[in-house]
């Protein structure tokens, strides 16, 4: 950590269109972005769209992923999530098999020199990362493992069960801010014990949170609250289910395990520079724990994520006010809960992106 002062990012980081579309270029076109569970994609053809790109099950077992956009004259191809054993363009008919390969266009056969065999989607990389499939558009990008270096192990470590987990619940919540206002406010704790009362003396311990860089990765540790005070019942015999951990996966994705080894996921769909889409996940074992999955999910959408939109809205508002000046940073060399070491590692990620040349 630096000794100098560090001070926030200007207010048109998070107020200029022109910034986002620079962010679209350089940001999302290059990292790896959450599409779903790998169980919504149990059978050949089934597919899940996010955000420009669909995810599909391939006859051969794996997952594939193509960007939503038909060859021909750019209509998108798919919407929300189904199956396919083709696909095929809702515009002119356009058919593409699921290794994206073009099958046949009307017409076509009449038009002198038309290959549709040189023809194909635009196929990005895919992972299935602890059972959750991410893409990255960017054909050349290293896996998620250099990326987020021991980020799968630690997950496994915590959730021994990971590959068992099926979804129980989603909030889907549209919140008036840029994406990265969101993200600040999830990726520090100094707010927590003023805005966040539930969270702090019913579920965690905020005077031992820490968030430390682990490569392009946030690590947010903390121990559960007193078990006396804790608004859901965890299995107190089970000693490594007493704590709390987080991984913000830059940029836009997040796992999170509860005490009481509960997972769930954050995702963030930037809409554009004054508003963003946040998918908050809940995950379990078939058949069991889901009561406990759901009821924290309750828990939370009443009081955390409730209280954290009121934040980020109020954020924006103020960045959107004109009258706002970088403030200084209070990063700690030592880090801990009251010190905004994560935010300037974020923030360093956002210029570091930003002002690379365009390749």
């Amino acid at each position: 950590m630096t000794s100098e002062l560090q001070r926030a990012l200007g207010a048109r980081w998070y107020t200029d269109h022109g910034v986002f579309l620079e962010e679209r270029r350089k940001i999302f076109a290059h990292t790896w972005q959450l599409v779903c569970h790998q169980s919504e994609l149990p059978r050949s053809g089934d597919y899940v769209v996010r955000q420009g790109i669909f995810a599909i099950r391939h006859p051969s077992g794996t997952v594939k992923a193509f960007h939503n956009v038909c060859r021909h004259r750019g209509h998108e191809l798919l919407a929300g999530k189904g199956n396919r054993r083709l696909i095929t363009c809702p515009y002119h008919g356009w058919c593409y098999d699921l290794d994206g390969g073009l099958k046949s266009a009307p017409g076509s056969d009449d038009v002198p020199r038309f290959d549709a065999g040189s023809i194909r989607l635009g196929e990005v990389r895919c992972e299935v990362f602890c059972g959750f499939v991410f893409v990255n558009p960017d054909r050349k990008a290293l896996p998620m493992e250099d990326w987020y270096p021991g980020v799968e192990e630690e997950l496994r470590g915590l959730v021994p069960f990971i590959d068992d987990l099926r979804p129980v619940d989603e909030v889907v919540v549209e919140e008036a801010c840029n994406w990265k206002v969101s993200v600040e406010n999830y990726n520090e704790c100094y707010h927590c014990k003023l805005r966040h009362p539930t969270l702090s003396n019913g579920v965690l311990d905020p005077d031992s949170y820490d968030i430390q860089p682990q490569g392009h990765c946030l690590r947010h540790t903390t121990s559960a609250a007193k078990s006396d005070s804790m608004t859901y019942d965890i299995d107190a015999s089970d000693t490594g289910a007493s704590s709390y951990s987080s991984w913000y996966l830059w940029p836009t994705c997040s796992f999170q395990v509860y005490p009481g080894r509960l997972l769930n996921t954050f995702h963030w769909e930037a809409t554009n520079h004054a508003t963003v889409t946040v998918r908050r996940g809940w995950y379990a074992r078939s058949g069991e724990s889901d009561a406990a999955a759901r009821q924290l999910a309750e828990l939370d959408r009443e009081t955390t994520l409730a209280e954290d939109i009121d934040i980020v809205e109020s954020v924006q508002r103020g960045l959107e006010s004109g009258h706002y000046e970088p403030g200084p940073l209070v990063v700690n060399p030592r880090g801990g809960v009251m010190s905004e070491h994560s935010i300037a590692t974020f923030q360093g990620w956002v210029r570091e992106a930003l002002e690379a040349p365009t390749v």
